[in-house]
């Protein structure tokens, strides 16, 4: 692809861009959020149509007019939310629109299960074709989607953000079957944020910024700091920044908190001005424990205390009145409403604060709307945009500025940087210390182990359903804390 443009009415998404991928490639593309990542490559899969430029596969031109066009070219693209539907079977998801027939022309279900169980052996994901997608794991439904582009025998395939919701074991699978695919001939074009990542599997590197084209790299004779400088187009200092204030005093204390089946006799505190992170595989009961806090699950024993006195939170309502914040993990299905307004996602659960006699005041909210876009560098055209039309880390900074506008005392930030860029993670890191010097009790939830030994102050452990080690900073290391996570113990 080169000197591919694009425009949505006056906006220009595109000017210039381009990507060159080899056979037997493991090609990364990387770029800030709204550097035209995703733009460019629904161009390459017919989603969108290019308005200039041109798309070279297999060393002849061709023009992509629809999804039906990159398909026959034996392009597939596996999106970073993922494309299933939750009332289905995984057999009927990855067949949809592509089911096989018998010779009298009906559906041969026999046949589509005997491939699909094929393909899903080869990711080894060892589970029951006929199983609902909603009774797998979220990581279980990534690999359903990798198996749907083995189907079609793809010869280019597009992985934007594949390992977002995969543990460690899942993700060193992932690698060893795009490592194996690509030495049988196909080529892959893989989006992450995840620096680690890039590193670790890919080949080659083009760098996008503003929705141009600035460079392509080997991997072998580039570095992390040259690829963050020419994503950001200045040099980061510090990767992880921190700020190191003495904590106030506890403002909450969970004591023996349990839920059947997702956790287990948890107990911990946090003070004003801290930051405590949660580290753990995935399965551990972490997010499980945050969502009990906050209302959104019951609990079945144990206690949660406010500023030394026990509190009843019996639903979200009651735990925003109570000064606690959530920015959940899914901002798709529980942070945000898609189809509204950036202004409308941001002041939902604020409203009753810009209240004048029961009257909403329009012109507050459009204020204090405008400065948090500029406080966050959220990139949108405008305050009426809807949420879904803005890239996935301007998606995650409208969740964070919607719970940052009604001035939390505890704010639970669950995988508060999945998908976003290194330019962004910063920015929302140097607003997290902003926070913390306010004196407000974070709790971070985080994959990321190298996010949680850079910028919290103390680190909980959890292991099957249980808090096993909480570590200070000075005593942590990745190899004690991926010890516990793993066995729950040294």
């Amino acid at each position: 692809m080169s000197g591919i443009c694009k425009s949505f009415g006056a906006v220009q998404v595109l000017k210039d861009a381009g990507i060159h991928v080899k056979e037997k490639e493991i090609h990364a593309l990387m770029g800030e959020n709204g550097a035209g990542k995703s733009t460019l490559m629904k161009i390459l899969t017919g989603v969108y149509t290019k308005d200039t430029g041109d798309i070279e596969i297999n060393g002849e031109l061709f023009e992509l007019t629809s999804i039906k066009d990159s398909e026959n070219k034996k392009i597939a693209f596996i999106h970073q939310e993922l494309n299933v539907l939750n009332e289905m079977s995984i057999v009927d998801n990855m067949f949809l629109g592509k089911e096989k027939k018998n010779k009298l022309g009906l559906i041969d279900k026999k046949a589509m299960v005997k491939i699909a169980k094929e393909k899903l052996q080869m990711l080894g994901l060892d589970i029951d074709p006929s199983t609902l997608i909603k009774d797998i794991s979220i990581g279980s439904r990534q690999l359903v989607e990798i198996a749907k582009a083995l189907l079609m025998d793809a010869e280019l395939i597009i992985m934007d953000e594949p390992t977002a919701a995969l543990t460690d074991k899942e993700i060193a699978l992932l690698f060893k079957i795009i490592r194996e695919l690509r030495d049988k001939g196909v080529s892959f074009v893989y989006i992450s944020h995840r620096m680690e990542e890039i590193f670790d599997i890919c080949d080659e590197i083009t760098i996008m910024r503003d929705g141009a084209y600035i460079g392509q790299k080997t991997i072998k004779e580039t570095s992390f700091d040259e690829i963050v400088s020419m994503m950001v187009g200045y040099d980061l200092d510090e990767r992880f920044p921190r700020i190191e204030i003495s904590p106030g005093e506890t403002i909450l204390s969970v004591k023996d908190l349990s839920q059947k089946g997702k956790f287990e006799n948890v107990s911990f505190d946090v003070r004003k001005g801290e930051i405590l992170g949660f580290s753990g595989l995935m399965g551990s009961g972490r997010t499980e424990v945050m969502h009990a806090i906050f209302g959104s699950t019951k609990f079945d024993s144990g206690e949660i205390h406010i500023s030394g006195k026990k509190v009843n939170i019996s639903s979200p309502i009651v735990a925003k009145r109570m000064g606690l914040g959530f920015i959940t993990e899914d901002r798709k299905n529980e942070g945000l409403i898609l189809d509204f307004s950036v202004r409308d996602n941001m002041a939902l659960p604020s409203l009753s604060s810009f209240a004048n006699n029961k009257l909403i005041e329009d012109r507050s909210i459009r204020s204090m709307v405008e400065e948090f876009i500029g406080k966050l560098k959220v990139k949108t055209a405008s305050q009426e945009i809807s949420v879904g039309k803005l890239s996935g880390g301007n998606q995650q900074k409208i969740v964070i500025a919607k719970w940052l506008i009604t001035n939390p005392k505890i704010l639970i930030l669950d995988e508060p940087t999945r998908g976003v860029d290194v330019g962004a993670k910063k920015e929302i890191y140097e607003i997290i210390n902003q926070l913390k010097k306010a004196g407000v009790a974070i709790i971070i939830v985080s994959s990321e182990l190298p996010e949680i030994l850079g910028i919290c102050d103390r680190i909980a452990v959890m292991h099957e359903k249980k808090l096993v080690k909480i570590f200070n900073r000075d005593e942590s290391t990745q190899e004690s804390v991926m010890q516990y996570a793993a066995v729950g113990g040294i």
